[in-house]
This record gives structure tokens, sequence and C-alpha cells, in this order.
């Protein structure tokens, strides 16, 4: 006879505790993405003539440009701080989704510019789970 907890076994195990080698490299991932992405948040709050002119190709109201920057450095806190890097990791996900859907209604090159966010949005989320075990008992790799 099996009982409930024999047949929920490989499903509802913890995970695995990042070695230290998958700790340094969530760090060194990770820590790409958070500059990639500083970078990009210090310049929409810059509002320099050329992040003006981007956005203004994309449809939005130059206006709009500091906005942006702040919503995606708050995001970014969020990621570094241990105790909200979760959190960090969905919003920036939402945020990474709206530039794929801007992307797409302005028709820009998919592979390059449309699927960007996404190639970015796994560095995020590849960053965190192999450097945080709570993301890996979210997301756990399992075995066929």
């Amino acid at each position: 006879m099996t009982t409930h907890s024999d047949t929920n076994r490989d499903t509802h195990s913890p995970a695995e505790t990042p070695g230290r080698g998958a700790r340094i490299a969530g760090l060194i991932v990770s820590g790409l993405v958070v500059l990639f992405l500083l970078f990009d948040s210090v310049i929409h709050l810059m509002n320099t003539s050329q992040v003006q002119e981007a956005m203004a190709d994309l449809g939005f109201d130059p206006s709009l440009n500091r906005v942006f920057g702040v919503v995606l450095l708050i995001c970014l806190v969020l990621y570094v701080v241990p105790t909200t890097a979760i959190l960090g990791a969905v919003l920036l996900t939402g945020y990474l989704g709206g530039a794929v859907a801007t992307n797409l209604l302005t028709e820009q090159p998919i592979a390059s510019t449309t699927l960007f966010p996404i190639y970015t949005g796994i560095f995020v989320w590849g960053g965190l789970w192999l450097r945080d075990n709570g993301v890996r008992n979210i997301m756990p790799l399992r075995r066929a």
C-alpha cells in the first residue's frame, strides 16, 4: 500500500541548497542584470534627448521617462534586497512584459528587440534561482 507521503515525496521535498559555486554564479548573473537595468533606469531618469526620441518613437509621451526610470529603480532595489528579491523579480517580470508588448505593438524586430526583455527576464530568474533556496522551492527542477 502506498501512503500519501510516498506518492508526493518528489514534488514536496525541499530543494537542494545552492552550493558555493551556484551562489557565486547567481550573484554574477544577477549583478550583470542589475547593472544593465540600473543603466537603463538612470538614462530614463536623466531624460536625455536620445531617450526622449526613442520613447516618442515607441508612442510614449517623453514626460513619462522619469516615471519609467523610478518604477524600474524600485523594482531593482526590491530585487537586490534578499528578503524582497522574489517580489522584485516578479515586478521586473511585469516591467519586462510591458517592454515586450510595446515592442510587438510597434513592430520591432523579433529576435533582437522584441525578445530581448524575455532574455533579460530569464537572467533575472536564473540568477535568483542559482543563489536563492526559496526560488528553488518555488520552481524546482524535476528529474525524469
